[in-house]
């Protein structure tokens, strides 16, 4: 019997969560093949097979919490199954896998041909009962073939016939209570049961290691820095117009699409290029002024946002930088970012715009010294030359650590990167 343990993933993380479980008990799994990815607090980690076998028995349930070298899993080294990945009928998982355990706390199903349940979790069995249907009812969703909880309230819903049958009395009358004159039974543990005629139902879920990751360093920022954010408006037109003579040519020769972030991208480096003090950083008593410029890009994923670095972006070209973000872009949606790429970072852009932002205060991520946040393009009035003239604007802020850098600094910073995007020419002739 091998056991799966949690291994060392990076410096300082002591503790990781299961974000999900890629093998199910029973199955056979192959040597290298992932078996379960961890969530660490910068992270989603893959964790390979250390062996080819059959996963007999998961000690830790999704979303449950584990430290570095916890056994999470048990695997039992054997060959291939001769009829698939599955574990073979009356194998070494098989008893395993019928039974339940902590690892998925499900019951077996009989309705498990012609792609029907596997399994149903025991407060989708309350619901079934109550509710009059059989899990071959339900399309299951979970991992596995798993039946849910949600399942079956979604189909209950849009069922109003079978939704509409009596639903049996509960246990107890402790089990029962009326919430804004509807009646409402909870199972045994806090498990709610749903309600009839409402939907008041409330789910508790831990906080993922990058949501408290999230909190604490924008906590930590908000108490240990004296943050102040100042605002400009930037005409995108010369960039806009720019993009489109160019971006096809750029497309078909780079095979990346030519966006807006490396034009910010190369601003930047040129504000920082000239006020250093908003790419350095305070370490105890002294202050660290970094010659190169390591940006990190936020990017929203499905766990939270996670901001992967650029490094070197003063030596990259703009192909090069829409490339490399393109590829953050990609891994941060399938959860494979690795620790190393959020580690570090001289400086900081997020873009709330592609949500629709007008206008924000974005939170430095220390140990940084200044955030840039761009918002939605809309077109605006101006005035120009004494004429009245529409254009499309954007706001742009700089939120900033004041013992370090002054009002006077990130004013001429954000004017900098007005000056470089409105006249992008700047950024080839370097005035």
């Amino acid at each position: 019997m091998i056991e799966v343990t949690v291994p060392s993933v990076g410096q300082s993380i002591q503790e990781v969560q299961i974000s999900q479980w890629l093998k199910q008990e029973g199955e056979w799994v192959a040597e290298g093949e992932d078996l379960v990815e961890l969530e660490t607090e910068k992270a989603s980690v893959p964790l390979p097979a250390p062996t080819s076998g059959i996963l007999v028995k998961l000690l830790k349930a999704k979303e449950e919490f584990a430290s570095v070298g916890d056994v999470i899993a048990h695997l039992e080294p054997a060959e291939r199954p001769a009829g698939g990945g599955a574990a073979a009928a009356g194998g070494p998982a098989a008893g395993a896998a019928a039974a339940s355990n902590v690892g998925t706390g499900s019951v077996a199903s009989p309705e498990v041909a012609g792609g029907k349940a596997t399994s149903v979790m025991p407060s989708a069995q309350v619901l079934l009962d109550q509710h009059g249907l059989s899990a071959g009812q339900v399309r299951a969703t979970g991992p596995g073939g798993r039946l849910l909880k949600e399942d079956v309230l979604g189909h209950v819903r849009t069922q109003p016939a079978v939704a509409s049958q009596p639903v049996q009395a509960p246990a107890s009358a402790a089990d029962v209570r009326k919430v804004s004159g509807t009646l409402e039974m909870t199972l045994p543990g806090g498990e709610e049961a749903g309600l009839i005629g409402t939907n008041r139902r409330e789910e508790v879920k831990p906080l993922s290691m990058i949501r408290r990751t999230i909190a604490a360093r924008l906590v930590q920022a908000q108490q240990t820095a004296a943050l102040l954010t100042t605002f400009n408006e930037v005409n995108m037109q010369p960039v806009m117009e720019l993009r489109n003579k160019y971006k096809d040519a750029f497309q078909q020769r780079h095979g990346v699409k030519l966006g807006f972030m490396s034009f910010f991208a190369k601003a930047a480096v040129e504000a920082l290029r000239r006020l250093p003090a908003v790419n350095a950083e305070i370490r105890g008593n002294n202050v660290v002024y970094r010659h190169y410029c390591d940006i990190g890009i936020a990017i929203g994923s499905g766990k939270g946002l996670v901001v992967p670095v650029v490094r070197n972006v003063e030596l990259l070209s703009f192909a090069d930088i829409e490339r490399a973000i393109a590829e953050f872009a990609r891994r941060a949606g399938e959860n494979r970012l690795m620790p190393e790429d959020l580690e570090g970072g001289t400086f900081t852009i997020s873009n709330g715009g592609v949500y629709g932002s007008m206008l924000s205060t974005p939170i430095v991520n220390p140990p940084q010294s200044g955030i840039l946040g761009l918002h939605a393009i809309q077109e605006r009035p101006m005035a120009e030359q004494g004429q009245v003239v529409v254009r499309p604007m954007m706001y742009l802020a700089l939120t900033y650590d004041h013992r370090i850098i002054d009002g006077r600094e990130a004013v001429t910073f954000l004017k900098t990167i007005k000056e470089v995007i409105e006249d992008p020419a700047r950024l080839f002739l370097e005035v």
